[in-house]
């Protein structure tokens, strides 16, 4: 495992001024290191254990780069919940909890240390291994497409109001989410930027190749287990529930008792909504079944 030689570990461990942390577990990880847990983990060359990791970043007493990752999971989560309400907590991690001492970071941050050197990749000489960077995002991939659906689930109702349902045509003449036309009808939103909402454009013809791979794919996962965090379910508003998925080349996002929206590798910066149909709410029940869920 990348990382684990007692050096390098006494190093990041010696006056880490840490910055932020972050989950690394099968329900909640930084989605763009993998489509699922264990491609996140093999990106920092660690085992998918099931109770999954701490990240905390932070920079040594020189201003090197560290990320130190740590089994006691419940510390870190207590900890950004902490942060998130505005209040202050020292996050100090025991020895005994420490895995492994990676040098760089496997996410961008945007802040440093006071008082220490600018942040820069620790001495070779010190690190068992390459130091880590961020995945590239300067360009449309899987990385960028799954930052624009991590960008959708956070900012879901901005993004819902822009759609306009009788953008999804009926056959017969009914409105949408009555459950008389069919999956895949959408119209594109461009977020190439993955930064904010963007403005409708076009509609897209009825039967789009691509939406009709990613709910097929998506089904598929109902029948045959996909790897750990490829669905994942989180909280939304009243009884409903936010779904993510992913899979090669495609991100959905989804309210259970609403419509999707599906990001595609091949459709650069666009957003594809989905309406609801005779069949998308069945399948987002029953991915909401078999998602991973926060303990």
């Amino acid at each position: 495992m990348a990382g684990t030689d007692e050096d390098a570990v006494a190093a990041a461990d010696d006056a880490l001024y840490v910055l932020t942390a972050v989950l690394l577990t099968p329900a909640k990880f930084p989605s763009v290191l993998g489509d699922d847990y264990p491609e996140a983990c093999a990106a920092l060359g660690l085992a998918p254990l099931a109770d999954g990791y701490g990240l905390v970043i932070g920079q040594d007493g020189g201003g090197a780069r560290w990320t130190v990752v740590i089994d006691d999971v419940s510390l870190v989560a207590v900890a950004i919940a902490s942060w998130d309400c505005g209040m202050e907590y020292d996050l100090s991690p025991d020895e005994h909890t420490v895995v492994a001492a990676l040098p760089g970071w496997p996410l961008a941050v945007a802040v440093a240390a006071p008082g220490v050197p600018a942040p820069h990749d620790p001495d070779p000489e010190t690190a068992d291994g390459p130091a880590l960077s961020p995945p590239d995002t300067s360009t449309w991939g899987a990385a960028q497409r799954r930052l624009g659906a991590d960008e959708i689930a956070l900012q879901w109702a901005m993004w819902r109001e822009q759609i306009d349902d009788a953008a999804f045509p009926r056959p017969n003449g009914g409105s949408a989410g009555d459950g008389n036309g069919p999956d895949g009808e959408v119209t594109d939103h461009d977020v190439s930027d993955s930064k904010g909402a963007g403005e409708a454009e076009t509609e897209t013809p009825k039967g789009h190749s691509g939406i009709r791979r990613v709910l097929a794919e998506a089904r598929a996962y109902v029948d045959t287990s996909p790897p750990l965090g490829r669905v994942r379910s989180s909280f939304a508003s009243g009884d409903a529930r936010t779904l993510r998925a992913d899979g090669p080349g495609w991100s959905l996002v989804a309210r259970t008792d609403d419509i999707a929206f599906v990001l595609l590798d091949d459709e650069p910066g666009e957003v594809l909504p989905v309406g609801r149909g005779p069949e998308l709410p069945g399948l987002l029940e029953a991915l909401d079944k078999m998602a991973v869920r926060p303990s």
